[in-house]
């Protein structure tokens, strides 16, 4: 759990660095929306795709970082997401939904429920 969201600030720190001009991570969907980036490129060491409400950011090890952003530009993420980002892990970790509910709940105050079953960490 705690891997995902440091995974989520490195590609936060990854695309900064490469796009100067991103003030939040959720910027990446008006980027591509109107035509500035691609809709799916690499940007460092990963590579992305932005989808809907988010973004999908894969690692040059595999590891898949799936988040959507809330209308504030807040990352938000649902157990779905964990559970991909733990089975794509070099040593894959599946675990079960209760397990998951488990974790995010021990990690309160970290972690906030934004909405029912939707994640977002603590600012």
């Amino acid at each position: 759990m705690l891997g995902y969201v440091h995974a989520l600030n490195a590609i936060d720190e990854a695309m900064r660095v490469a796009i100067p001009s991103l003030e939040q991570l959720a910027d990446v969907l008006g980027l591509a929306r109107s035509r500035r980036i691609s809709r799916s490129g690499h940007i460092g060491t990963y590579s992305y795709t932005v989808h809907g409400a988010g973004c999908r950011f894969v690692s040059g090890n595999g590891t898949e970082v799936d988040v959507d952003f809330a209308a504030d530009g807040s990352e938000v993420f649902d157990l779905w997401r964990l559970r991909w980002y733990g089975l794509s892990l070099p040593e894959p970790v599946d675990v079960t939904d209760e397990d998951l509910r488990s974790a995010v709940r021990s990690l309160q105050p970290l972690l906030a429920e934004v909405r029912p079953g939707w994640f977002s960490v603590a600012s």
